[in-house]
């Protein structure tokens, strides 16, 4: 299941960031977005959703949840 297909206020682990684009894969790693991480979709918005990384909160558009599995 990818991060787009969450449920408010439940907490994941992150399997696998799948993307092509390395630019991707790294700007998700910057932010603590890695396999094994925990992460939790605070709310779901129009054109993505606000994610909950490390004690941070990130908006992630549906592109970047996409690529993300949990």
């Amino acid at each position: 299941m990818t991060l787009s297909e969450a449920k408010e206020g439940t907490e994941y682990v992150i399997k696998e960031i799948s993307a092509d684009d390395e630019e991707l894969v790294s700007f998700l790693f910057s932010l603590g977005c890695y396999s094994g991480e925990i992460i939790t979709v605070v709310s779901k918005i129009k054109g993505g959703c606000v994610v909950s990384i490390k004690d941070s909160r990130y908006n992630i558009d549906n592109e970047l949840a996409g690529a993300i599995t949990i």
